[in-house]
């Protein structure tokens, strides 16, 4: 028999039991709510329960009389430690959470990217951002956390919650800043990747006009005027994409803020000024003077060198960003911008800056090699679909190789040892189809096409040197696929951009949260906790030992 306090009659504790109302009983049990309700609130109870008989988890539901909120089984879900979140920009843990400060933006606000203007500064009538935050906290009675959009974000963080061929995908438990059912803004879904298509144009502009004008492949009798169309080509799409992200820079520049920070993206702030060089270099003959001025070396040279800086100074002094932590086959980016600008420093006519940018290319080359030939364990796992980038591989070794025999005029030893790496890594790639298979068409793709290119550019320069059939054969195989791969993107980005409209969907990966709003689970094992693994395992020893010996007297 249960025991039940016994208090004054107002003070008596009202139980009531949960059971499916019936469509015959919903007149009755309306009634019977008003009651209830209306003697709630003159008889407010007190419950006391005995807790030594009381079972635990007893009741799967509760159902509150004072707020009518309902909880189905919490505790079991409280252990939940990775819950699928809906990614709608909206659901970002908490009720209400979309109106609160630093959690996520309403729907069609994307506020978040734009560049901060200065316009509350100068009208001292128009709230400032802090004051506006303010309410806005005091508002809705929450704090705002550190999730604010022009902070750094930890380039593990983009590891971790992105996949993709450029990590542009995120993944399935996790959510964005912003509304994810919505179509958002050109600029801010207009990526710093589309300068791949750059690369990819204006290196077979230097290709065309080698065909045309190399010893090797005299025998083709290719028109210049096929170098011209597509050195024309690639200077408007160049203007073209530059403009319109510049624009980007200025209506979104904490959007551009985040590109900065990604781990991929951040190489391909490289490629304009590699772009640019390869455009001086591929100009059509009749277009191009015998000596280009130092003027143009230096105007393209000058924004890479010191954005080298800015990278390799990271890659060295250590930190979050350090080489072993980001390390992705579009770092080579980063190195084939110094070949480039030896071998138009060349044709300037500067011989010693060339040598200069061409050691410093290749020791870095080397590092980045390595790094990510074996693979450190400290470094962070690279996605399964990150695959076009891997043709990165060949672009530095090719790069590396022409840009040495343009210094020293000939195709020596070490050119040659170059072109050799960078052809079995041609090789050991081309042999695996399918992992370049099984993803979808992005702009990503076109990484495949300035490697190659530069490639069949190297084989060319050695079937100058070594004319045999089976290197002019290698030669016309190499241009051949760089020039029909070209082909295939270029009108596969046509269909996607005009006629399909799937070029450039949402953004995801520059929306994502600086942290996890799901509990991650801890490590199993620290490494500091190695002095307790000893403790323990000497205690077990000696406790199995004491019942050895006890065992055997």
């Amino acid at each position: 028999m249960e025991r039940r306090p016994a208090f004054p009659s107002s003070f008596e504790t009202h139980f009531i039991d949960i059971h499916e109302v019936l469509p015959e009983e919903e007149d009755k049990g309306k009634t019977q709510k008003i009651d209830k309700a209306d003697h709630k609130r003159i008889n407010r109870p007190i419950k006391v329960r005995d807790t030594n008989k009381r079972p635990h988890r007893s009741l799967n539901r509760q159902v509150s009389l004072e707020t009518g909120f309902s909880v189905h089984n919490w505790e079991s879900k409280a252990k939940d430690d990775r819950r699928v979140l809906t990614r709608s920009g909206r659901s970002l843990g908490g009720f209400d959470s979309a109106n609160r400060i630093g959690l996520g933006a309403p729907k069609g606000d994307f506020s978040l990217f734009k560049t901060k203007s200065t316009l509350s500064k100068q009208n001292p009538l128009l709230p400032s951002c802090k004051e506006r935050e303010t309410v806005s906290q005091r508002n809705d009675g929450s704090t705002g956390l550190d999730d604010s959009v022009n902070e750094s974000v930890p380039a593990g963080r983009y590891f971790a919650a992105l996949r993709g061929p450029e990590l542009d995908q995120v993944k399935d438990y996790e959510d964005i800043l912003l509304p994810k059912d919505e179509k958002w803004p050109f600029l801010l879904r207009f990526p710093i990747g589309c300068f791949g298509i750059c690369l990819g144009l204006s290196s077979q502009a230097v290709l065309w006009r080698t065909l045309a004008t190399s010893p090797a492949t005299k025998f083709l009798h290719i028109t210049p005027f096929v170098n011209l169309g597509l050195w024309l080509l690639a200077l408007a799409v160049l203007i073209s994409v530059s403009f319109t992200y510049i624009l980007k820079c200025i209506f979104y520049f904490e959007a551009v803020k985040r590109e900065f920070f990604h781990p991929v993206r951040v190489n391909f702030f490289f490629a304009p000024w590699v772009v640019c060089m390869f455009l001086a270099i591929g100009a059509p003959p009749m277009l191009d003077p015998q000596i280009l001025h130092p003027a143009i070396w230096c105007s393209f040279m000058a924004p890479y060198f010191l954005l080298e800086l800015k990278i390799y100074g990271q890659w060295l002094s250590g930190g979050k960003r350090r080489l072993c932590k980001v390390a992705n086959p579009s770092s080579y980016l980063s190195v084939v911008g110094n070949f480039v600008g030896a071998i138009l420093a060349s044709k300037v006519g500067w011989n010693e800056p060339a040598k200069f940018l061409w050691a410093v290319g290749f020791a870095h080359y080397l590092v980045v090699f390595v790094t990510l030939y074996q693979r450190l364990p400290t470094s962070e796992t690279l996605p399964k679909e990150l695959h076009p980038v891997y043709s990165m591989f060949i672009a530095a070794p090719s790069a590396a190789s022409l840009a040495w025999q343009t210094i020293y005029g000939e195709f020596d030893g070490l050119s040659r040892t170059c072109y050799f790496i960078a052809l079995f890594l041609y090789a050991s790639l081309v042999v695996r189809i399918n992992f370049f298979t099984g993803f979808r068409f992005s702009v990503a793709w076109w990484s495949y096409t300035f490697p190659m290119t530069t490639a069949s550019v190297a084989t060319i320069k050695y079937a100058e040197q070594v004319p045999t059939i089976i290197s002019k054969g290698l030669a016309l195989t190499l241009s051949f696929v760089s020039s029909t791969m070209v082909a295939i993107l270029f009108i596969s980005t046509l269909l996607h951009a005009f006629v399909w409209h799937t070029l450039f969907p949402n953004d995801l990966a520059i929306a994502i949260k600086k942290r996890r709003l799901v509990k991650e689970k801890k490590p199993f094992k620290r490494a500091y906790d190695i002095k307790r693994w000893t403790k323990q395992a000497l205690t077990k020893n000696s406790s199995v030992n004491k019942d050895s010996d006890k065992a055997g007297h």
